[in-house]
């Protein structure tokens, strides 16, 4: 019988999906799931990117240009120009989510077992991008005591090596919701500058900033525009994950053009998605107003619940919709199934996502789960309150 490959093997499972089997067993028993697993936001997409599908004027679907059409990208960077951030169309390739940005930028800067040093918890993904991609991911551990905020620069220099190529941020953070203050993003451009690498920033989340603190791009940062390289994707911002359009952004002319290479293997973006995503670009800024209203009420709400329940730590997230709670447990995984297969509340139960695989140090985060609050608030009342009787009976 022929093998799988080393890599295949190696992939990891996502801690967000894996758990799908068992939510589906719950729903064939008529369990009622309250889902705090996947960032999937629960806010109408834009009309206005939904109608530009409806009313396209194509009589064929062909391809549009490998990087993405003139029109988006130019629109696009007209879009960073209202964040403050001055880039071009010849900067910019759209691509097939920001899953797929990372992907070209992973094999754009960084070679087979070189090294991306990454502050941890982490997006899930990052572990499988690496893994795809060859390359080894270095964590530097940010704690939920302080916040999930940026270990100290002393924590980077020391796992710098002749391998290591870039350090990735996520900001704000998926799954911490930390948002990194224009200080911290100093201290990082000047370690890569220092040492001569890459500063990838996934920035998804940059709309959803809160408590009046402003979102700072490492594009803003003068000086950094050989190694600055920042991930986007419409997904979030506009309530789009389906449409899976994202962009990859950097000054660097060589990380473009052999990022283009890459875009030009897998041939073009999707044009009907592109289509949507342009027009989506047109929303008004009172869609953004409403949204962070609407998600600091949603924080609010969680955060104060989940204080009530005795025996947890929960970091307060400043930016993005998700948060890591450490919980009175030995191994959230177990505890994630438990919820699904043996546990509700009046025929109610709670998804969450295990927190380990948001981690690439082996043991860490396993009794931590991450909610994401994209519920209503008194769904999510009601979800923090079947997590808290479960902990009542739970047993590891």
């Amino acid at each position: 019988m022929p093998s799988i490959s080393k890599k295949g093997l190696s992939m990891p499972q996502s801690p967000i999906r894996k758990l799908v089997p068992f939510a589906e067993a719950a729903y064939s028993k008529g369990i009622t799931v309250y889902h705090l697993n996947i960032g999937q936001p629960d806010i109408k997409t834009p009309q206005i990117a939904m109608d530009a599908v409806k009313i396209h004027s194509l009589d064929i679907l062909a391809y549009t240009r490998s990087e993405g059409s003139d029109e988006y990208r130019t629109k696009i960077a007209k879009y960073f120009s209202k964040h403050d951030i001055t880039v071009t169309k010849r900067d910019i390739i759209v691509t097939t989510g920001g899953s797929e940005a990372l992907l070209f930028a992973f094999g754009s800067v960084m070679d087979s077992d070189d090294e991306v040093i990454i502050p941890e918890p982490f997006y899930a993904n990052y572990n499988g991008f690496s893994t795809a991609s060859s390359v080894n991911i270095v964590p530097v551990i940010s704690k939920i005591e302080d916040n999930f905020a940026l270990p100290p620069i002393e924590e980077f220099e020391k796992l710098i090596t002749p391998k290591t190529k870039a350090i990735l941020i996520c900001n704000p953070g998926n799954p911490t919701g930390y948002l990194y203050s224009k200080e911290e993003i100093k201290k990082l451009a000047a370690i890569v500058i220092k040492h001569d690498l890459f500063l990838i920033a996934d920035e998804v989340y940059r709309e959803f900033a809160y408590d009046g603190i402003k979102h700072y791009s490492i594009l803003q940062e003068e000086g950094l525009e050989e190694h600055a390289i920042v991930i986007d994707s419409v997904s979030k911002r506009y309530s789009m994950c389906g449409a899976r359009i994202g962009c990859l952004v950097s000054k660097n002319k060589d990380v473009i053009a052999t990022a283009l290479k890459f875009a030009q293997a897998r041939l073009s973006p999707p044009t009907l998605a592109q289509i949507a995503s342009e027009a989506a670009l047109e929303t008004p800024q009172s869609y953004f107003d409403d949204v962070i209203v609407e998600y600091v009420k949603r924080r609010n709400t969680l955060i104060s619940e989940l204080k009530k329940i005795d025996g947890i730590k929960v970091a307060t997230p400043k930016g993005a919709f998700y948060c890591i709670v450490e919980l009175p447990i030995k191994n959230s995984d177990n505890f994630a199934q438990w919820l699904l297969e043996s546990f509700d509340v009046n025929g109610e139960t709670i998804m969450v996502a295990p927190a380990g695989g948001f981690y690439s140090s082996p043991g860490v985060g396993l009794n931590q789960i991450r909610i994401a609050y994209v519920l209503k608030e008194e769904s999510l009342i009601t979800a923090v309150n079947i997590l808290k009787e479960a902990l009542k009976v739970y047993k590891d």
